[in-house]
């Protein structure tokens, strides 16, 4: 069963086109990879999905029309973002950052802190003076207590070392795991997505142009549309 459904979205910067007829959709539980080189539209998308860009297009959420809300509310349906570039609130303490997100469900700081256990280490420092490593641990913690549906995550593991990159990923696989939460994931590795993902979608100048299983993305259209 489709949670997140785009059909034929379009979007613009000002007069600057972005999105030409971007399709795609989430399954219930499902992890989706948003591929595609820098600047073909995967942060525009998320944009779109979260309502801090309008769009025109079907953009619907467990059925309902995402289109007409704006951000908070779509918030609320139970859309879960984890922006890049982190974002967390850096005067703030950590325990705080997590409190000023929640929402009612099973997750809580304590369950965040069983994720992540550097984040309970951290509690009472100000998010500013964290690493980048756990900058990124608190914005997907501070996300998962909004208790999503959909997590998604927009370069989640961008510039951190490799040792923290490992941290994270293991952390999207074990919500996988033993959620069943959906997940929408930006990202450049194909390694570490290859062993998450269900299916892909592949951006190309706005525009979707190749969608499939993960395990059918092969060498021809990687090189093609990724890069690589």
């Amino acid at each position: 069963m489709s949670l997140l459904t785009l059909e034929t979205v379009t979007a613009s910067y000002g007069a600057s086109q972005a999105l030409f007829g971007v399709s795609l959709q989430v399954g219930e539980g499902e992890v989706l990879a948003l591929m595609g080189r820098n600047g073909m539209g995967k942060s525009t998308t998320i944009k779109t999905i979260c309502r801090l860009l309008p769009a025109a297009g079907t953009l619907e959420f467990d059925g309902q029309n995402l289109s007409r809300l704006p951000a908070h509310r779509a918030a609320r349906l139970g859309l879960g973002l984890v922006p890049e570039g982190r974002r967390c609130f850096a005067p703030l303490t950590v325990w705080e950052n997590l409190h000023a997100a929640a929402r009612p469900g099973a997750w809580d700081a304590a369950k965040v802190a069983q994720l992540f256990p550097r984040l309970a280490e951290r509690r009472d420092q100000v998010a500013g003076s964290l690493s980048g490593g756990e900058q990124q641990m608190l914005a997907i913690g501070r996300a998962l207590m909004t208790n999503p549906r959909l997590l998604i995550l927009d370069e989640a593991t961008e510039g951190l070392a490799p040792l923290v990159r490992q941290e994270i990923w293991d952390a999207i696989a074990l919500l996988k795991r033993d959620t069943g939460m959906a997940i929408l994931v930006v990202d450049k590795s194909l390694r570490e997505l290859g062993s998450i993902a269900d299916r892909a979608v592949i951006l190309e100048r706005g525009r979707d142009v190749w969608q499939g299983a993960m395990a059918d993305l092969d060498e021809a259209t990687t090189t093609q549309y990724l890069g690589v």
